[in-house]
């Protein structure tokens, strides 16, 4: 059974918070307006990160961009500037997270 955890970052504080500091209030976490939570997909990259939903990553080719979504009950990786998918569980030996969509926003712009 996967593990379930989860990460919010703070709009206004530009911070993002782990499982333990968020875990004792996670009900207002999920109910306010200025956190976005994010939940642990249960897998880890090629460097032992854990991959969550929001995530930026690669497969080997740093010029082709996927972002991770829950889509159809599942994590699936979107290729940015594409309506391409790639399932996270199928490729998780070649996935390497460079960022997320909140702390590097950047990411989304240079793979489009």
């Amino acid at each position: 059974m996967r593990e379930i955890k989860f990460q919010a970052w703070d709009l206004d504080a530009e911070q993002m918070y782990n499982w333990e500091s968020i875990r004792q209030l996670f009900h207002e976490h999920l109910d306010h307006p200025r956190v976005k939570v994010r939940q642990y997909t249960g897998l880890k990259d090629i460097n032992g990160r854990e991959i969550y939903k929001g995530d930026v990553y690669h497969q080997g080719d740093p010029n082709i961009l996927y972002v991770v979504e829950y889509k159809g009950a599942s994590f699936v990786g979107k290729q940015i500037g594409s309506s391409s998918y790639a399932g996270l569980e199928h490729w998780k030996g070649r996935i390497e997270v460079i960022g997320d969509v909140y702390r590097n926003p950047e990411l989304l712009e240079a793979a489009e």
